[in-house]
């Protein structure tokens, strides 16, 4: 069967491509502003306190008002700072962000591009965000911003190393780096997922992508009682906004990265469930992992820098390559 996205290119699959992007976008930014309303009501829930309750019905409205906010505050740019470099930084963190979404395949189906190197290709477009965060640090002219925008790029380019080697068991349990090829691999009950027999780089993954989104506890780029706020110290209004969109874009990509590398992606626990739509054992799924990301938050302390740093090469790093090594040796045996 050819599939949609194998067809030639006309004005007409162009135009669908577009529309679809449009509603991904939409659907996206609907994700974020209640991903935010939910991890304050998650985080508030945990900590005993109540949480957003004032602005619309049980609060609903709180992260519109927030973002309305946002775009309505003054624009300010610091009088000494690289104003070319300090206006691209944001769209240059977002766009990518934005752009590894066209690899994630919601079921067999659904989804924009079916590439041969899916993993790779978000790797590929996340590190360009690194690199707009140290532009924008830079751009700013302030110390502080400098500092945290160093900070990020000496952490995300530490914990990406271990974030891909974790993987490789996967790839070499599916023989492919094609998302859609490594869920099919893992069809069956739950336990052929990927997560048991990968039990070692699922953990691995899990405290690299982390990380990797600057997340606690190792939001250390914007540590706020050192850095007074990392590298986005000098951005106000829509320009910190899109920051604040590439994070929570990084979270609902690397949720959905987990569900299909080692949850099973679209798969159901068991044959006899298959009846249910394979797109809302996903989100079923997706949804777990966000939750998981906001008990993270709201239940441990902050790293020091060392700590940090340590923590991706000194733990993480020998404990991918010791899974690779397993997983070898694990196909080996059951030749």
């Amino acid at each position: 069967m050819q599939h949609f996205w194998d067809q030639p290119l006309s004005w007409g699959t162009a135009a669908i491509f577009a529309a679809g992007a449009v509603g991904v976008l939409a659907f996206v930014l609907f994700f974020v502003t209640y991903a935010i309303y939910f991890e304050r009501k998650v985080i508030g829930w945990m900590q005993y306190r109540k949480g957003p309750n004032r602005t619309g019905p049980l609060g609903l409205l709180q992260s519109v008002a927030d973002v309305a906010k946002l775009l309505l505050k003054e624009d300010t740019i610091p009088k000494k700072a690289d104003k070319g470099l300090f206006v691209l930084a944001p769209v240059l963190a977002f766009v990518p962000s934005f752009a590894v979404l066209a690899m994630i395949p919601y079921s067999m189906n659904l989804q924009f591009a079916d590439l041969n190197v899916g993993f790779l290709y978000y790797i590929a477009l996340s590190g360009i965000t690194t690199i707009a965060i140290v532009v924008g640090g830079w751009a700013s002219n302030n110390k502080y911003a400098l500092l945290g925008g160093m900070r990020s790029a000496a952490q995300m380019i530490s914990y990406e190393v271990p974030l891909v080697i974790s993987v490789v068991g996967c790839v070499m349990l599916s023989g492919s780096l094609n998302l859609r090829e490594i869920v099919e691999s893992q069809a069956g009950y739950f336990w052929q997922w990927n997560f048991i027999p990968q039990i070692i780089g699922f953990a691995v993954f899990l405290v690299a992508a982390v990380s990797e989104l600057n997340r606690t506890p190792f939001d250390l780029p914007e540590a706020e009682s050192e850095l007074v706020a990392g590298y986005h110290v000098e951005y106000s209004g829509f320009r910190f906004a899109f920051f604040m969109l590439t994070e929570y874009v990084y979270v609902y990509a690397i949720a959905a990265l987990t569900t299909l590398l080692f949850l099973g992606g679209w798969n159901a626990p068991a044959p006899q469930l298959d009846f249910i739509p394979g797109i809302l054992w996903f989100f079923v799924k997706f949804a777990f992992i966000v939750f998981s990301l906001f008990w993270i938050r709201a239940t441990f302390p902050r790293l020091r820098v060392d700590q940090l740093m340590g923590l991706a090469w000194k733990v993480l790093l020998p404990l991918a390559i010791l899974n690779i090594f397993l997983t070898a040796i694990g196909i080996e045996l059951m030749r």
